[in-house]
């Protein structure tokens, strides 16, 4: 397991036909109709299906079973964003490429 959040597990995977890594986002949908959040996640969804930029993680494939939602996205490496700035001094300029 590469993360987890409030209503998702996040796994590394390959895609059998290519072989390829991703990142497989696990939603338990019984949590998230419970809690009235699945309008959300649609959303997200969709605005994934519709961005396309190099600094923002590609979505491949939506997935569903009666229980699960499955999001293969883009294997990006070196933790979460969240922890990487949370680290990071403070400082008026923009991190550099490599970071």
């Amino acid at each position: 397991m590469l993360g987890h959040g409030t209503f998702a597990k996040v796994y590394h995977a390959r895609n059998l036909q290519s072989g390829k890594s991703v990142a497989m986002k696990v939603v338990g949908k019984e949590k998230v109709i419970r809690v009235g959040m699945m309008d959300q996640i649609k959303r997200e969804i969709s605005v994934m299906k519709m961005v396309k930029h190099p600094n923002i993680v590609e979505l491949h494939e939506v997935m569903a079973s009666k229980s699960k939602i499955y999001i293969a996205m883009e294997l990006v490496r070196g933790g979460e964003l969240f922890s990487k700035i949370a680290r990071s001094p403070i400082s008026g300029s923009a991190p550099s490429p490599s970071t």
